[in-house]
C-alpha cells in the first residue's frame, strides 16, 4: 500500500513534527507500507497555472505524481490567518478534479489556538470531498500547547495520531478489498 504523508506548509516546524509522529506510527504498525513523506518546505513548487499536472517539471511534477499514485494520503496542515496555507492549496490546484477518487484521505491540523478547530471542516474537507476523496471522519487537531521543543507532549494527541493512522490504513485496506472483489465479479 502506498501512503503519502504530506506536510502542507513551507514554513514552521509543528506540522512537520506531527507528521513525523504519523510516519513513525505507520512504520511501526504497517511495515509493509510504502511511505513517502512530502514536506512542502523541502521542495520548490511552481504555482498552478491550469496546465495538466503531467506538464509540470521538477518538484512540482514529482509532488503531483506522488499524490496521484497514492492509495492513502494523510495531510498535515497548519492554520494561518484562519485558513489553510497557500502552499497546500496550490497542491490541490495542480491536480484534476477527480484526483483523490479511490484514495483514503485523513487530516492532522496544527493551530495556535482552539479557535481554529473548525477550519478543517469548513475549508479542507470541502476541497477533499470535491476531489472525490474517501475521507476518514475524524481528524487530529493539535494546539500550540501540545508541543514542546519539537516534541508532542500530550499523550492524548499521540493516542489520536495512532488511531488516525489505524483508521486510515484499515479503511484503505477495506476499500481496496471491495474494489478487488467487484473487479473479480464484474470484470471491471
Amino acid at each position: 500500500m502506498r501512503v503519502v504523508v504530506l506536510s502542507g506548509s513551507n514554513v514552521g516546524t509543528k506540522t512537520r513534527t506531527a507528521m513525523n509522529y504519523t510516519v513513525a506510527e505507520i512504520e511501526k504498525n504497517y511495515p509493509d507500507s510504502e511511505i513517502t513523506l512530502l514536506d512542502l518546505a523541502e521542495y520548490q513548487m511552481q504555482f498552478s497555472d491550469g496546465r495538466n499536472y503531467l506538464e509540470y517539471e521538477g518538484d512540482t511534477k514529482y509532488i503531483a505524481e506522488t499524490v496521484m499514485n497514492a492509495d492513502a494520503l494523510i495531510i498535515g496542515t497548519p492554520i494561518f490567518q484562519a485558513s489553510i496555507p497557500a502552499s497546500l492549496k496550490n497542491v490541490f490546484d495542480l491536480l484534476p478534479e477527480k484526483a483523490l477518487r479511490d484514495k483514503v484521505v485523513s487530516m492532522v491540523v496544527t493551530a495556535g489556538s482552539p479557535k481554529h478547530y473548525l477550519i478543517a471542516e469548513q475549508q479542507l474537507r470541502p476541497i477533499l470531498s470535491y476531489m472525490k476523496a474517501q475521507l476518514v471522519h475524524t481528524y487530529v487537531f493539535i494546539e500550540e500547547k501540545d508541543f514542546y521543543r519539537n516534541e508532542i507532549i500530550n499523550d492524548d494527541i499521540i493516542f489520536r495520531i495512532q488511531r488516525l493512522v489505524e483508521d486510515t490504513m484499515v479503511l484503505t485496506e477495506t476499500y481496496q478489498a471491495i474494489r478487488e472483489a467487484k473487479e473479480a465479479e464484474y470484470g471491471f
